[in-house]
């Protein structure tokens, strides 16, 4: 999963967190093989957490990397700088990533509740 970095490889597309969870919430949830049929919690839970990831990015106008991040991934200068200096927007994505973590965690104990 380390290519969703950057908004999908280092595109500044579609932030990674979110793709990520969405990754997270499929593992648990989506079927075995093609054969069986979808669990539809597969798509109940990503579409909550779609929406928790949404309220979370709503400060930045997008759910992009680019405006979360502010980093241009092409260039080696500003990714160094985002990575090496404790007061880039790596911190913003830092805590994104620990909200995101926490929304989900409660999604899908929420989920484990009803069952």
């Amino acid at each position: 999963m380390g290519a969703f970095g950057g908004g999908i490889v280092s595109s500044g597309n579609v932030c990674g967190i979110l793709i990520g969870g969405i990754a997270a919430i499929s593992s648990i949830y989506s079927r075995g093989n093609l054969d069986e049929k979808e669990d539809p919690r597969t798509w109940s839970v990503s579409s909550k957490f779609l929406k928790n990831f949404e309220e979370l990015t709503t400060p930045f106008g997008s759910m992009n990397c680019c405006d979360i991040a502010k980093v241009d991934w092409k260039n080696r200068d500003a990714v160094k700088n985002y990575y090496s200096n404790p007061e880039s927007s790596r911190k913003i994505c830092t805590k994104l990533l620990g909200d995101a973590a926490y929304a989900l965690g409660e999604l899908i104990e929420q989920q484990s509740e009803k069952e």
